[in-house]
């Protein structure tokens, strides 16, 4: 599984950076970069106001 962002929905509140408990997820400037430590937890998709982020099953 991965972590997509929907860079057109995405406001860039930050919510999903902060419940992230292996800080994978980084506000740089105006995008959400999601890094290799991230575990596909969800904690990010669940918390995100505007369902910019999504858990996609990778093949």
């Amino acid at each position: 599984m991965s972590v997509i962002v929907n860079r057109y929905k995405c406001g860039y509140c930050g919510a999903c950076v902060g419940v992230c408990p292996v800080g994978a997820l980084e506000l740089a400037e105006t995008w959400i970069e999601v890094d290799n430590t991230c575990t596909s937890c969800g904690a990010c998709a669940k918390i995100c106001p505007v369902g910019a982020l999504e858990l996609v099953v990778i093949r």
